[in-house]
């Protein structure tokens, strides 16, 4: 078979080779000169054993057949070849060039029934390799078949078959048309899926969501379709949606703010304020995974495809069944299930809740934190005061399961009477003092010491602490106790005036100081103040924090609790009594000066010249002592 396959090659190289001989002489020009050869005169018309000849006619009938045995090919092109010949290894195809192509028979193990005389799609790698063969391919023409079909399915969105073979990274490697895609693991499935080993060797549908024409790749989803039959039961479900269906779902997801339920093939929430008349605070504490349970449908939106759901709605609501003795004016049992700034929610029963107002916890005036007072989850007893099942509301109310202790205030508290209170509240203006159950009263931040001034009541006493009061004003009206904590001592401003008086000195301390000048520690407690430029000391500088130092008192009011005190006055009184000193002590030489002159004067009755001196330097001395005293 070889043999017929390199003589047919050999046959037609000859004929090819005359025939282009016989056209290039044919095209010659006429004026060119042709050496003449041996061959000249041989006529190519009869054979070789010359006994037949062709006429005209016949000789272009059979080059015409000759002609069309051959085929122009390309490499790189599509083209059908007939099975002419198989061996253990290879097929023979004749695709009507000069010569016959081998392709490996491993390209066919598809094809389990091939045989001679089948006719097969194949692809020109090179018309002639190095070695002058012909070289085909069918795995080439199958891809190039399979990626003309995979862009085709791309652009209709047609559904694919393809079989998953093998894993990698990030997702699987699926068949589709004898070519291998890629299916990312986002795309295996509408749930995550992390084995991936469970799809290998499944054959799956597919859709080619994504093509790379360069590089011939292309990657197909399966959970595309999912979604699109997910779609499409959806729709058909909208369509058939009604307020106030009862379906029945699955619970598919529980967050913090409800449950997603699975309806068939449409997704819908039951929100948490919708699973009970009761308040809870986590949808588990009702429902569980994949649990089936009956809702009904509240509103839906047929444009975003959301559906809101119900379950409470099932039942009737609490307030429409009230028990017997839930009545204006009894006492019942509620748990804490929401605290407010306003006031505590009870719930009596499941979905029936009531208000107890912050005025409602105790009898006191005095300002109540109800989150201070209230804890979620308690039990506490309270009196019915208000119901109106119509608006579904209850007012309750804790202070009056006991009597007004308001009533017997004149017994218990009179004013002038001393007591001990607990401190429950400071602001900064004051201290809230509770006397009793219900009974209370304010210290004003001025009322706490006779000899110090607070910036704030925090800095005296602190909340929970103990403090003796004394009553110093009653508002029955208003339900007010004004109390006081200073006045339980007698005034000692009355005492310290004497003390502090005008121009004493008093070495203190420095404890506070600004820009407007210092706070300082006097003895028995009190407080002064020194502005600034009163802080000045003798070498020029300020007086410093925790420093001690002399301070002369500049001014002292009893009635504002006000001492003005001067450090600066200490040291300048000190220079003015030593120049008043020395001022004294001039005017004392001065006069024992006079006096000695007038004894001479006395003495002498006439003048000597000795005598003379001896006044003239008296005369100089006085004159030197008025001059020293004048200039002092």
């Amino acid at each position: 078979m070889f043999q017929n396959v390199i003589v047919k090659q050999l046959n037609a190289d000859a004929q090819e080779s005359a025939t282009a001989e016989s056209t290039a002489i044919s095209t010659a020009p006429v004026t060119e000169q042709v050496t003449p050869t041996a061959h000249d005169d041989f006529d190519w018309s009869v054979d070789k054993r010359s006994i037949a000849t062709y006429s005209k006619e016949e000789k272009e009938k059979y080059e015409k057949v000759y002609d069309g045995t051959f085929v122009q090919i390309n490499d790189g092109e599509m083209i059908k070849g007939l099975v002419v010949g198989l061996t253990k290894t290879d097929v023979v195809l004749n695709i009507g060039f000069k010569s016959d192509g081998l392709i490996s028979l491993n390209e066919f193990r598809d094809m389990t029934d091939l045989k001679i005389g089948d006719e097969v799609e194949v692809f020109v790698v090179e018309k002639e390799d190095r070695d002058g063969l012909l070289n085909l391919s069918r795995k080439q023409a199958r891809m190039v078949r399979s990626w003309e079909r995979i862009m085709e399915v791309n652009k209709t969105g047609e559904v694919v078959t393809g079989i998953v073979t093998n894993k990698t990274k990030g997702g699987l490697i699926v068949n589709v048309f004898g070519m291998e895609t890629f299916l990312p693991g986002s795309q295996i499935d509408v749930k995550p899926v992390t084995d991936y080993d469970q799809f290998v060797g499944k054959t799956m549908e597919f859709k080619v969501v994504k093509i790379n024409e360069t590089i011939k790749n292309a990657v197909v989803s399966h959970k595309a379709l999912i979604e699109s039959d997910i779609e499409a039961q959806r729709a058909q479900l909208m369509g058939k949606l009604e307020k106030g269906q009862v379906l029945e779902g699955i619970v598919k997801n529980i967050t913090d703010f409800g449950a997603f339920m699975d309806l068939g093939g449409l997704d819908g929430l039951l929100y948490i304020t919708d699973i009970s008349w009761g308040r809870i605070s986590h949808p588990t504490e009702v429902l569980k995974m994949n649990q089936k349970i009956n809702v009904v449908v509240l509103d839906f939106d047929d444009d975003k495809k959301r559906i809101s759901l119900g379950l409470k709605q099932l039942t009737s609501h609490p307030w429409d069944i009230l028990g017997e003795e839930i009545l204006e004016g009894n006492t019942i049992n509620g748990k804490v299930v929401n605290i407010e700034d306003y006031g505590a929610f009870l719930e009596i029963q499941p979905g029936v809740e009531g208000l107890v107002h912050v005025s409602e916890i105790t009898w006191a005036n005095t300002p109540v934190n109800a989150k201070e007072f209230f804890k979620l989850g308690d039990a506490h007893e309270a009196k019915i005061v208000t119901l109106d099942k119509a608006t579904r509301k209850m007012s309750l109310s804790i202070k009056q399961l006991i009597a007004d202790p308001w009533n017997e205030i004149d017994e218990k508290f009179p004013v002038d009477s001393r007591h001990k209170g607990l401190v429950k509240n400071i602001t900064p203006y004051g201290v809230f003092i509770e006397l009793s159950s219900g009974i209370g009263g304010m210290i004003h931040i001025s009322d706490l010491s006779w000899l110090k001034r607070f910036n704030h009541p925090g800095e005296y006493v602190k909340v929970g602490e103990n403090i003796d009061i004394i009553i110093l004003g009653m508002d029955k009206e208003s339900r007010k106790l004004q109390l006081g904590h200073k006045q339980l001592e007698e005034d000692p401003w009355n005492k310290l005036q004497d003390v502090f008086a005008i121009g004493s000195l008093h070495e203190s301390t420095v404890t506070k100081k600004d820009d407007k000048g210092a706070l300082i520690q006097l003895p028995y407690g009190l407080e002064g103040f020194a502005p600034a430029r009163h802080l000045v000391k003798e070498d020029g500088k300020l007086v410093l924090v925790d420093e001690v130092a002399q301070f002369m008192v500049i001014e002292f009011d009893r009635n504002e609790k006000r001492i003005v005190l001067s450090h600066t006055r200490t040291w300048e009184k000190a220079i003015a009594e030593e120049k008043e000193t020395a001022k004294k002590e001039a005017k004392v030489e001065v006069e024992k000066t006079r006096k000695a002159v007038k004894t001479v004067q006395a003495k002498v009755e006439k003048s000597t010249l000795g005598d003379l001196g001896a006044l003239a330097d008296i005369k100089a001395k006085l004159k030197k002592n008025e001059s020293k005293s004048k200039s002092e």
